[in-house]
C-alpha cells in the first residue's frame, strides 16, 4: 500500500509537470475580450449565481446523503438574499478554480483565500470572512518522551527537507517565501489533485513526513488524527475571503454588503461553530454516512449502479430518488403505510407481487421496474428524453394520472404539455384551481409538494454529480 501510493505521488508530480511546460495553442486561449463576463444585473436576470469550492470535511461534502459545509452554507443564504438559484461547481485544484473565474466560467471562489499582493492584481477579494495561518503538519512519535525532540519547532529546520502542500495554494506560496529566507533548500512538492484533507491523511499514515496547509483544517483532521501534531506555525496569521473578477465590481459591492450584516449575525456564528468547534462533526467525520473521496453516498450504491441502467438513468440521479423517499432507510414504514427504499405503497407493492419484507436489492429492483413503467407511459406521449425523468419524478409522488391532468391543462391553455419547468408544473402547483376545468378527473392534489418533491431531487442530483464522479 505504501509503495502504491508513494509511486502515485510520483506520477502525479511527473504529469503536473509535464502540463506545467505544455504548449496551448493561440486559438485556444480565451481571451478576455471574447468572455461574456457577468456582474450583477446579469446574475439577476439570469436567476442564479455560480460558484466554484472545493470538497472536503469542511467546505463541501455530503453527510447522509445530503450535501452539507461551511462554504455551501454560506453561499445558499447568500443565493437567498440576492433572490436567486444556486450552482455550485466542486473543485479542489485552487488553479482550475481561478482559471474558471477569470474565463468567466464561475462569478465567485468561495473559499478560504488568503489576500495577497499577487493575487488582488489578477482579482477582486470580499471582506474576510474569517483568519487563518499557514502550519506544519508532522508525525507524533509513538514514544511520548521523544516528541519535544524530534518534532520541528523552528521553521528553519525544515532546510533540506521535502515539503507537500496544495498547488497554488497559499501553503505554497508561503513556503516559497520561507525557503527564499533560509536559502532556497526546502524542497516543495505541489500535488493538483491533493488537497490539505489527503495530505494530513498522508503524514499520518506515514506516507510522506510534511506537510503544511491551512491552520483550520489541520485543526479539524487533527483531532480525529491522534499521531499527527501542527503546533509548528510557518508563517503569520491572514485574512481569509472569497474572490471575484475585476469585471463584476457590482458583484463584490452587493456581496460585501451582505457579508458586513451577515457575519455579524447569530445565524453565521452557529454555522461557523457547526463545523469548526462543534464535537459532533467529529462524530460525522467517523460516520459511516459521511463520505468526501470514497465516490460514495449510501451502502446501497451497488445496486443503484446495477439497476439504473435499466431506465437509461444516471445512478446518482436514482440514490436523490432513494434518499429523498426513504433517506436510504431500507425499513422504514412512514405514516400512510409505504414502506422501504422505494416507499412502495401496499397496492402497489402487492401490484409488482411483493411485500414488506423483501430483501433491499428487491426493493431497489422492483422500484427500477415501477419507474420503468412510468418512463415507458411518458414515451408513448412522445415526452422528449431530457424531459421525461422529471414528469417520472412527478408521476412517482403523486400518481401518473395528475401528470397526465396537468398535461392537458397545459395543452389547453396554451402551454408545452412536453415541457417540465414553466409548463407542466405550473399546472401541478396550481391544480387545485382548475378542479372545475373538465380535463381535470383525478382530483385534488397538494401540488406543491409534488412541485418541491421534483425540485428537491433534482437539486440533490446536482450535488451528487459535483461530488460522485
Amino acid at each position: 500500500m505504501q509503495t502504491f501510493i508513494t509511486t502515485r505521488i510520483r506520477w502525479v508530480v511527473f504529469l503536473a509537470s509535464l502540463v506545467m511546460f505544455s504548449c496551448i495553442s493561440k486559438d485556444s486561449v480565451m481571451r478576455e475580450s471574447e468572455v461574456q463576463f457577468r456582474d450583477l444585473a446579469k446574475i439577476l436576470a439570469d436567476g442564479k449565481i455560480v460558484a466554484v469550492t472545493d470538497y472536503n470535511s469542511t467546505s463541501y461534502f455530503l453527510y447522509k446523503g445530503e450535501p452539507m459545509g461551511y462554504q455551501f452554507d454560506m453561499l445558499r443564504d447568500l443565493a437567498s438574499f440576492l433572490g436567486v438559484k444556486l450552482e455550485l461547481v466542486a473543485e479542489n485544484d485552487i488553479e482550475k478554480s481561478f482559471e474558471m473565474l477569470k474565463n468567466g466560467e464561475v462569478d465567485i471562489i468561495a473559499n478560504n483565500l488568503t489576500i495577497t499582493t499577487q493575487r488582488k492584481k489578477e482579482f477582486n477579494f470580499t471582506i474576510p470572512h474569517g483568519e487563518t495561518r499557514q502550519v506544519l503538519i508532522q508525525r507524533t512519535p509513538a514514544n511520548y518522551d521523544e516528541i519535544e525532540s524530534t518534532l520541528i519547532r523552528n521553521p528553519l529546520e525544515l532546510k533540506g527537507k521535502v515539503v507537500y502542500v496544495q498547488r497554488s495554494s497559499a501553503s505554497a506560496q508561503r513556503l516559497k517565501h520561507l525557503s527564499e529566507e533560509i536559502g532556497g533548500n526546502v524542497m516543495i512538492v505541489e500535488l493538483p489533485n491533493y488537497d490539505a484533507d489527503q495530505l494530513i491523511d498522508l503524514v499520518s499514515m506515514g506516507e510522506i513526513d510534511y506537510v503544511v496547509c491551512d491552520e483550520s483544517a489541520a485543526q479539524i483532521k487533527g483531532s480525529s488524527l491522534r499521531n499527527i501534531d501542527f503546533e509548528t506555525a510557518i508563517g503569520f496569521p491572514q485574512h481569509v475571503a472569497w474572490a471575484t473578477r475585476h469585471s463584476s465590481p457590482e458583484l463584490l459591492n452587493r456581496i460585501n454588503t451582505w457579508l458586513e450584516g451577515y457575519l455579524v449575525t447569530a445565524h453565521y456564528r452557529m454555522i461557523k461553530s457547526k463545523y469548526f468547534n462543534n464535537p459532533n462533526h467529529l462524530k460525522r467525520l467517523n460516520n459511516d454516512y459521511y463520505f468526501v473521496y470514497q465516490d460514495r453516498v449510501s451502502q446501497w450504491d451497488e445496486y443503484f449502479k446495477k439497476f439504473s441502467p435499466k431506465i437509461n438513468w444516471d445512478w446518482r440521479l436514482l440514490a436523490s430518488l432513494v434518499y429523498q423517499e426513504s433517506r436510504f432507510k431500507h425499513d422504514v414504514v412512514s405514516h400512510k403505510g409505504a414502506t422501504g427504499l422505494m416507499q412502495f405503497m401496499p397496492q402497489t407493492a402487492q401490484h409488482f407481487g411483493i411485500d414488506s419484507t423483501v430483501s433491499p436489492t428487491e426493493q431497489i429492483e422492483v422500484g427500477v421496474k415501477y419507474l420503468k413503467w412510468l418512463d415507458d407511459r411518458m414515451v408513448e406521449n412522445n415526452i422528449p428524453e431530457e424531459e421525461r425523468f422529471k414528469f417520472v419524478l412527478a408521476a412517482y409522488n403523486a400518481g401518473l394520472g395528475h401528470v397526465i391532468d396537468a398535461r392537458n391543462l397545459a395543452r389547453k391553455y396554451g402551454k408545452d404539455p412536453n415541457v417540465w419547468d414553466e409548463n407542466v408544473e405550473y399546472f401541478i402547483r396550481h391544480k387545485s384551481e382548475f378542479l372545475s376545468d373538465t380535463l381535470v378527473r383525478h382530483g385534488r392534489l397538494r401540488g406543491e409538494e409534488t412541485f418541491r418533491y421534483v425540485s428537491e431531487i433534482i437539486n440533490r442530483y446536482e450535488h451528487y454529480k459535483n461530488i460522485l464522479k
